[in-house]
């Protein structure tokens, strides 16, 4: 049997440059007329470490199918996040279903002060200073994650301060 038939196959893909994080696997069920029918909800987070980060969330029949349709979504879905020194340019709030956080930006040398799903998404994204709170009582994981995307599009880029040689006319 010839080699050359099998070549195609010893080709190594290019590694992908996205980190992927599985933040909740569930199995979820629905009741019909034959009894109840089981399926699996898979949310993945998804990042490059250099201000790209997004969220996918997908059903699927088997655990497998579920975490590949939700990653697939989440390189969909991804969204910029602009990074001044490793942190955000300016404090953040965004309020999703019953979930609210705040985000705000911090020193370097500070660390990441989050918890659960918000600490997953900054690292993801590549924001190594940023302090955070949840302001709401829920501990649901998908409405914080959308919480904190919602968050970090809402961010602009810092304008770049001049000084003031240039603003004042010359006289």
């Amino acid at each position: 049997m010839p080699k050359d038939r099998f070549r195609k196959f010893d080709k190594e893909r290019p590694k992908d440059e996205f980190e992927s994080k599985l933040l909740d696997l569930a199995r979820i069920s629905h009741t019909r007329a034959g009894g109840r029918k089981m399926r699996f909800r898979a949310v993945i987070i998804t990042g490059d470490k250099k201000g790209k980060v997004g969220l996918g969330i997908a059903k699927g029949s088997d655990v497998q199918l579920a975490i590949e349709k939700a990653t697939r979504l989440s390189k969909k879905y991804l969204i910029e996040v602009p990074l001044v020194s490793e942190t955000i340019p300016h404090e953040v709030e965004a309020k999703v279903g019953a979930a609210r956080v705040l985000l705000r930006p911090q020193r370097k040398g500070r660390g990441l002060v989050a918890g659960g799903t918000v600490r997953v998404v900054c690292t993801l994204a590549g924001i190594k200073n940023i302090s955070s709170k949840i302001l709401s009582k829920t501990g649901n994981k998908i409405s914080n994650a959308r919480a904190t995307i919602e968050a970090l599009q809402k961010l602009r880029k810092a304008a770049v301060k001049s000084p003031k040689s240039q603003i004042l006319p010359s006289l």
